[in-house]
């Protein structure tokens, strides 16, 4: 049964974008050495990838290649998708999705993104652990890490470690 994960990065105050939904401020933080937890380290052990539409219109807006060449990539929408920029799934029904994930035998799932799709995930008991590096940057305003909903949970703490640039990567599973 496939492992359904998040790796995700946050502002000290909680949000993932800043208030123009841009991600400038992180992209400071390019050049970061993450070590084994590295970003391309990640999405090696990951076969799918899946994302809601807000993030597949943030990736399919900006200019680069499509970062997922051999992964299965699914959008859930419940709008067609005209000209992808890259192959991918569409589907509408998370239940369905979730049931359809937890069935693969063929790697792990990166949940993508934050935001609505994450926390429907999240109320479903359908997101096993999460990575969430911490960056040292107050935002002020933007999308928040976690929508408040009133989900609650009290996933435990695998590991907390501080890397580079003062940032700090927690590691949870739910």
């Amino acid at each position: 049964m496939a492992r359904i994960l998040g790796y995700i990065a946050t502002s000290l105050d909680g949000l993932i974008t800043a208030e123009d939904d841009s991600l400038d401020w992180l992209f400071k933080y390019d050049d970061m050495n993450l070590g084994e937890h590295d970003y391309r380290a990640f999405l090696k052990r990951t076969r799918t990838v899946v994302m809601g539409r807000g993030t597949y219109e943030f990736i399919a807006g900006d200019s680069s290649h499509w970062s997922y060449g051999d992964k299965r990539v699914i959008v859930v929408t419940s709008r067609p998708i005209d000209n992808p920029k890259g192959p991918l799934e569409v589907r509408n029904d998370v239940d369905a999705v979730i049931r359809e994930l937890r069935g693969l035998e063929d790697g792990d799932v990166w949940m993508l993104g934050g935001g609505q799709l994450q926390m429907a995930f999240l109320e479903r008991g359908a997101l096993d652990e999460i990575e969430i590096y911490v960056i040292p940057e107050m935002l002020g305003g933007g999308r928040p890490l976690f929508p408040l909903t009133g989900f609650r949970a009290s996933p435990t703490l695998i590991s907390a470690q501080a890397i580079d640039k003062g940032c700090v990567r927690l590691h949870y599973r739910f």
